[in-house]
């Protein structure tokens, strides 16, 4: 499946205990000699959601949480019949999430998630760093921004032509981010619409990513820059974030589509 062309294998492993899950992401995600991904979600029942996810890079690490995948997994539960509920709760390693499904002919058409608060004190995001809105690295000044899983934003003016794998991947590995970091690349084109590229903790650079769009929100109201209600426009597509300033929390509105049904042969994992 894939949201804003973040593309993710989904197993449903409620009924099954699926081993090495982090080989597997590996394998599966290759694409040259596996599926092709950004890597793999599982899909699990829940003693306190009404379902839960497991998400793991193309590298194999697991990820705390992923809003795109989210998207994808509300789609899934709902259009396999798994539920008939629009309303739903999805247990994550960042929490328990509430999603709510848009349903037009029985088809699930577009998703909103209670992304939560963004996390800012440097221990919770982590960044070894005294001052999480403006630490500067590689001559650019980042803002740090944990939504369940850490993000470093910076604003540039020509995305485009940006070198975002040379500078992600120096970025991602810095020795102040303990668990590494996902890095956001951001150009705002007015206050409500802000153009993002990112670099993914653990796979490179993909088309979307849902937390990095609620990250680079959150970074620039911070900074002034923009307001807290912002499309964030990607190279997969567009995301709404909002950044409630009485609950201090950021809901996350986009689709999720399939793109092909399958079985795979597992072999030496």
């Amino acid at each position: 499946m894939q949201a804003t062309g973040n593309a993710y294998l989904y197993l449903d492993a409620r009924n099954e205990v699926v081993e090495n899950p982090e080989l597997l992401a590996v394998k599966m995600s290759d694409y040259n000699f596996g599926v092709g991904a950004d890597g793999l979600v599982l899909i699990l029942n829940s003693a306190v959601a009404d379902f839960r996810m497991r998400m793991f890079n193309a590298d194999g690490s697991e990820a705390a949480m992923c809003g795109n995948a989210a998207r994808c997994v509300g789609k899934y539960v709902y259009e396999k019949s798994f539920t008939d509920k629009t309303e739903l709760t999805l247990e994550t390693g960042s929490g328990i999430k509430t999603l709510w499904l848009k349903v037009f002919d029985g088809k699930v058409r577009e998703i909103v998630i209670d992304m939560d608060a963004p996390r800012l004190d440097a221990k919770e995001i982590p960044v070894n760093h005294h001052e999480v809105a403006n630490v500067e690295l590689e001559g650019m000044s980042f803002t740090c921004v944990s939504m369940g899983n850490p993000h470093a934003v910076t604003f540039v003016d020509n995305l485009r032509e940006f070198d975002v794998e040379n500078i992600g991947k120096k970025i991602e590995n810095h020795h102040i981010f303990p668990e590494r970091t996902n890095v956001d690349f951001a150009q705002v084109i007015s206050s409500q619409r802000i153009a993002m590229r990112v670099w993914e903790r653990g796979s490179g650079e993909t088309l979307s990513c849902g937390t990095g769009a609620c990250a680079t929100l959150v970074a620039a109201v911070i900074r002034g820059m923009a307001t807290r209600k912002a499309t964030i426009q990607l190279s997969g597509g567009e995301l709404d974030v909002e950044w409630n300033e009485k609950t201090n929390k950021l809901t996350l509105k986009g689709t999720a589509e399939w793109v092909c049904n399958g079985e795979y042969k597992i072999q030496n994992i």
